[in-house]
């Protein structure tokens, strides 16, 4: 997966007209942001504006602080193990019985059980395991011409549109940065499949010795597999999504022994090594800035979602296990009863993007999307995408476990994410220095 964690930058083609609008824009969300400064979450709802109570039926539990403690006598070389271990589902939803759940199913996971056999939806006890340290407290952004809301300050805990909704998600606390080596897979309808491997750091301009104006975070990957894209690296200052500033990236390419732009790594642009079944702004949910949509908040509702799965991520699990044709092992899938914000996204006019219509399910304990459905130019869905969420306990972070994307019209998906094969622990919370994030590190790094 060549550009698997970066978000997208505004496009370098704007012109003066949409450079107008862009920073009107912003200034309406600044003036917002500005009279947010004695923030206060009503009372019921938790730090981040989650409600803490459960819903009637008891099938979804109240919040009471997340999962904050590793199991006992663990190890980080263990990986993540699963704290639910000893649980099994309460039933499993196939194409044959969908009918039955379909209230609590989003359009894309009907779609997927009804066109993959293979993929099924072993539902658990739901676990409201996302959890921060004290730090991701409501606090006033802070705003101003140069400064933006920072990582991890949840800027609307009670969003009243979906710009707002999905704004929490492109600043939803993530730990100050981590760093990892993880695998993806493409697995084509006919059985045949690739792996790519890939490292890379994330680290979040708060944790930089040198801080930079309106920079949300820095961004350093290289490929660890197959041969032929080591040596490639790629490095991104990724903008403030609320500021009107620019992405910045440059790649390096052994074969060239060169840094150069590359203003591909944005938007709708073909992940190198996806066969085409990616684009770059799919990565985290949703990545990047939200200037070309028009996004729309269509209210709380309790769903089905990929959640706490641990188990696909175990160590001991090789991925002859894991990867499978048409869909990865449903038996080591998990789904719960979670309440999510619903947020559409479509194109605004005068833009383009291959997705012109988006919809975006959102974690209400933690920000993260963790279901997403791409539609194409003639409204048809396209592609249907699995964010599956994890609380990395030591850390007190809650992000991606892995992320999948089904292809619904060639039967191929993606899978990135998963570490299972590495013997390296995720590292959370890494600190940076501002002179490895420059372009002529790239360089140095490349000899």
């Amino acid at each position: 997966m060549t550009k698997s964690e970066i978000p997208q930058a505004n496009r370098s083609n704007k012109g003066p007209q949409q450079r107008r609008l862009l920073f009107l824009v912003v200034g309406l969300a600044c003036q917002l942001l500005s009279g947010m400064s004695a923030l206060a979450v009503s009372p019921g709802l938790s730090p981040v504006g989650a409600e803490v109570a459960g819903n009637a039926a008891g099938t979804i539990p109240p919040w009471t602080g997340g999962l904050r403690a590793p199991p006992a006598n663990w190890q980080s070389k263990q990986g993540y193990v699963d704290p639910f271990a000893g649980e099994r589902p309460l039933f499993t939803i196939t194409a044959a019985n969908l009918q039955e759940q379909r209230e609590r199913l989003t359009p894309g996971l009907q779609a997927v059980l009804a066109r993959t056999p293979e993929f099924r939806m072993p539902v658990y006890p739901a676990h409201r395991t996302a959890g921060y340290p004290d730090k991701s407290k409501p606090r006033p952004p802070v705003t101003g011409s140069e400064t933006a809301p920072k990582q991890g300050t949840v800027p609307f805990p009670e969003p009243r549109n979906g710009l707002e909704a999905i704004s929490n998600h492109l600043l939803r606390d993530l730990g100050g940065g981590v760093e990892r080596s993880f695998d993806s897979f493409v697995m084509r309808a006919n059985g045949d499949f690739s792996k790519i491997g890939f490292h890379d750091q994330r680290v979040y301009d708060e944790n930089f010795d040198t801080p930079v104006p309106n920079r949300l975070f820095s961004y350093l990957g290289y490929f660890l597999s197959p041969a032929d894209l080591v040596g490639t690296i790629y490095l991104v200052h990724e903008p403030n999504p609320l500021s009107a500033d620019e992405r910045k990236a440059w790649i390096y390419n052994a074969g060239q022994r060169r840094v150069r732009r590359a203003p591909d790594l944005a938007y709708d642009n073909v992940q190198n090594g996806s066969d085409g079944l990616a684009v770059v702004d799919q990565y985290d949910g949703y990545n990047g800035s939200p200037n070309l949509y028009d996004w729309q908040l269509l209210g709380k509702r309790e769903m089905l979602v990929p959640y706490n799965n641990y188990r696909i991520g175990d160590k001991r699990v090789p991925y002859s296990e894991v990867i499978r044709k048409g869909s990865p092992n449903s038996d080591l899938l998990r789904f719960e009863l979670h309440r999510v914000w619903v947020v559409e996204a479509r194109l605004k006019a005068g833009q383009t993007h291959v997705y012109p219509r988006r919809l975006f399910y959102i974690d209400e304990d933690s920000w993260s999307v963790l279901l997403s459905e791409a539609y194409d130019s003639r409204g048809k869905l396209w592609r249907v995408g699995l964010h599956s969420l994890l609380q990395y306990y030591d850390a007190l972070v809650p992000w991606y476990r892995f992320e999948l994307w089904f292809d619904l019209t060639n039967d191929s998906y993606v899978l990135t994410g998963l570490d299972n094969e590495y013997k390296t622990p995720w590292t959370f919370g890494i600190p940076g220095r501002m002179r490895d994030f420059q372009p002529d590190a790239l360089r140095r790094a490349g000899h």
